[in-house]
């Protein structure tokens, strides 16, 4: 029998109304609701169809699919994604990727089941700074830089790089994944309600010292607005949210007493080029640069002014020295993950595929941002376990170099 709920599911994690599936489908609107409602079955000429559109077997439709199987109930919540992005929230959009986020969070699920981890850094680091948050008096501005400081020291980032900087955030516990998410959305973020924290960046190309202030704007989210419901916030209350995330990032990517040494050595602090020995050396953009130097006062108003400009003027703005140079750190944490069950014998992925999730490739690629070539090498040879074993990651070396 056809299950309707598995159609919603994907439906509504593509983005898709029912009136544009009908279309996609050639069929009334008023049918793809019977379809998902249980009333009728489609046609096999249309489960075809659907199996098409979406990526995944035959099979998929007949029987309760993984979300249904295995999702967390009420453990994503609409209300806390925070979006890096140019416009508010659309309804649509975000119930479409808290959807991305319940089959995400319920492959980690089924990838983690019997692994287990040693104490999540991120989450000591979160308390801390709500702690710190909830006693402290001092001025917003001056909390938001410490609690960057407080980030860079407990996640081990060196003072003068930040060459590991997802590394280091995915091994603190944070799930990073790729995502074409669409021209209008950079990342979001959000925690989940048993306490997963998750980073989604937008796929669409970005230089790498972008993307790294994308990486350090989320994190500031996840670590200043715990559970916020961001989708209540109005459009002021919003740009300043956001605002609070940009003045961490920087702070973050650009720890207060190295980056004043190394301004000492920029004595035309108005022209761009100047800082491109910086740019190099922290991976941050031009205008990130700028944009710290002046909120530290080491470059007045009127400066940055004409910083700002002279980026404008050389086109800057759109692309950077460097940028087809420095190499874009890519999330390596759930490769890892995959390639650790596998090789310990705890799941073997041609299953996975084909009879617990009843996927093709390709619909793991979307989920993921995961290259489909990846699965290649165990799709390659049929797999055969013996008994299950649980493994600790705390006893699994790891290491950027390794990545």
């Amino acid at each position: 029998m056809f299950i309707g709920d598995n159609l919603t599911n994907l439906r509504i994690m593509h983005g898709y109304s029912r009136k544009q599936l009908s279309d996609m489908l050639g069929v009334t609107e008023q049918a793809v609701w019977q379809y998902e409602n249980n009333y009728t079955s489609p046609k096999m000429q249309i489960v075809n169809e659907l199996k098409r559109i979406f990526n995944v077997k035959s099979k998929y439709f007949y029987t309760k699919d993984i979300l249904s199987q295995n999702m967390i109930p009420e453990n994503i919540k609409v209300m806390n994604i925070a979006y890096r992005s140019k416009v508010m929230n659309v309804i649509s959009k975000t119930q479409a990727e808290a959807k991305h986020i319940e089959y995400l969070d319920t492959f980690v699920n089924y990838l983690t089941n019997q692994v287990r981890y040693p104490t999540l850094k991120i989450i000591q680091l979160r308390d801390e700074v709500i702690e710190y948050l909830n006693t402290s008096e001092e001025n917003r501005s001056t909390q938001i830089n410490k609690v960057a400081e407080l980030a860079r020291k407990r996640l081990d980032f060196r003072k003068d790089t930040n060459d590991d900087l997802l590394f280091l955030i995915e091994k603190s516990g944070v799930f990073v994944f790729e995502k074409a998410i669409g021209e209008e959305i950079d990342a979001y973020s959000l925690w989940t309600s048993n306490e997963r924290p998750y980073i989604i960046l937008g796929n669409i190309k970005r230089s790498a010292a972008r993307r790294n202030f994308d990486i350090a704007h989320e994190l500031g989210h996840l670590l200043l607005h715990y559970r916020l419901e961001f989708n209540n916030l109005d459009r002021k209350e919003h740009k300043l949210i956001e605002s609070e995330a940009n003045l961490f990032a920087g702070a973050f990517l650009l720890p207060e007493d190295e980056f004043i040494s190394d301004m000492r050595n920029i004595f035309h602090v108005t022209n761009p080029d100047a800082y491109i020995d910086l740019k190099k050396k922290w991976n941050t953009s031009l205008q990130v640069l700028g944009y710290r130097a002046a909120n530290l006062g080491i470059i007045e108003s009127k400066s940055h002014r004409n910083f700002y400009a002279a980026l404008h003027r050389k086109g800057y703005l759109q692309r950077e020295p460097l940028d087809e140079i420095l190499p874009l750190q890519k999330p390596m944490k759930i490769k890892s993950i995959i390639d650790l069950v596998s090789k310990k014998g705890i799941i073997d992925i041609r299953q996975m595929v084909e009879d617990d999730w009843k996927v093709e490739i390709s619909f793991l690629h979307r989920l993921t941002g995961i290259d489909p070539k990846f699965f290649d090498k165990y799709l390659a040879i049929k797999q055969d376990f013996g008994l299950e074993k649980v493994i600790d990651l705390s006893s699994h070396p790891s290491s950027s170099k390794n990545r």
